[in-house]
């Protein structure tokens, strides 16, 4: 495994998607590689974050860092209040979730977060030194999809990259496979994708260039960046995904690959968005508990109730992103129309492809490199 200190990114990307859909402002940017290192020294004073709550007054408590925003909100009404119905447990919340703070509080010996909600890569590239391993016989591994756990998380959803694309551009035989996404004769216009290597483009590069679904991993990564290149001048790299939904609803594009929710929000938002079942990558959203947390265990109990299946459900129908346990049929969730459209767990909707979380913990350093140079190349 490597250093893993450029894994640059502020949390998950479908947790940004999900809190601009709600109408917040979070934004959501990928940093450049040593950021994690220097956000520590800078956040050296600030180890406990901005509170949105005040401290428990006595009694079991647990403090929950998260994006802030209506996504938190969610995250108050679907998940920690029936928690704290059933067993009394306040919580204190905080936000923004940052893995250079946890780096801070470990280091100084002072852990005050007892959850995160924040990217896996982090907490697989320093398990047992960031992150506490998890050891709750009650954390069921077996009811979530093969790939998705860890010696340091669970999921607690699921998302996909999605592909989509306006109808107004394709009105006759439009965009039906992923190689039409690489096909810019047949199908001309920008792309859209977000300034962010794990976005889905690199396994939907092989896929389309012949790569059989059970062969992509480990990706064949100089294979993938010559495919990209076939359609790097019809690439548009967007900083953010606020400025995604924004070009998509100017029509400065006429094709996307990015998360659920952002589609959802975007074609509420009046773009003519359809999706292409065909190849689609699928992630997972996770919470963390930082290492040294006092109360690992009362996290750990939390976090079993929250992956159950009425609060999965209910997070899932509340958002619009897929509960990540296996035993729940996600056909039993009342989506709105729009959120089925654009959800890549329903039947019929093509190929899914898990990201490997092993191979991402493991390259992405290199990665987050190989793309910023080939961007400018």
């Amino acid at each position: 495994m490597t250093d893993a200190t450029a894994h640059g990114w502020r949390g998950d990307p479908e947790i940004a998607a999900i809190s601009a859909k709600k109408g917040t402002n979070m934004r959501y940017k990928r940093r450049l590689p040593a950021t994690f290192a220097a956000g520590a020294l800078l956040l050296a004073v600030a180890a406990c974050g901005g509170a949105s709550g005040g401290t428990a007054a006595g009694g079991k408590s647990l403090t929950w860092a998260s994006t802030g925003g209506q996504f938190q909100e969610d995250e108050k009404k679907a998940l920690q209040q029936p928690f704290t119905k059933q067993t009394g447990t306040a919580f204190v919340n905080v936000n923004p979730a940052e893995p250079a703070q946890v780096k801070t509080m470990v280091a100084a010996g002072r852990t005050t977060w007892d959850l995160a909600n924040m990217s896996w890569i982090y907490a697989g590239a320093y398990c047992g030194k960031l992150f506490e391993k998890l050891d709750d016989p009650s954390l069921d591994r077996s009811k979530f999809p093969p790939g998705t756990t860890h010696d340091c998380f669970v999921p607690t959803y699921r998302y996909a990259n999605v592909f989509g694309y306006n109808a107004d551009d394709y009105p006759i035989e439009p965009p039906s496979k992923i190689e039409d996404f690489f096909d810019t004769k047949r199908y001309p216009g920008k792309r859209i994708v977000q300034d962010y290597v794990k976005n889905g483009l690199l396994e939907a590069a092989l896929v389309a260039d012949g790569v059989p679904l059970d062969k992509i991993y480990p990706l064949d990564v100089d294979r993938a960046f010559r495919k990209l290149d076939t359609i790097k001048d019809s690439l548009i790299f967007a900083p953010s995904y606020g400025a995604v939904q924004q070009m998509l609803v100017d029509h400065q594009a006429s094709m996307v690959m990015t998360v659920t929710a952002r589609l959802i929000a975007t074609a509420n938002s009046g773009a003519n968005l359809k999706p292409v079942w065909d190849f689609t990558t699928t992630d997972i959203g996770v919470l963390v508990i930082p290492k040294g947390s006092a109360h690992k265990q009362l996290a750990q109990q939390a976090l079993a109730f929250v992956t159950a299946p009425a609060q999965a459900k209910a997070y899932a129908q509340l958002t619009g992103v897929a509960p990540a346990r296996t035993d729940i049929d996600v056909n039993s969730i009342p989506y709105t129309p729009m959120q089925k459209l654009f959800n890549a767990f329903l039947p019929d909707r093509g190929r899914l492809l898990e990201q490997d979380k092993k191979w991402w913990i493991a390259n992405t350093d290199a990665l987050v490199q190989r793309w910023t140079r080939w961007k400018v190349s």
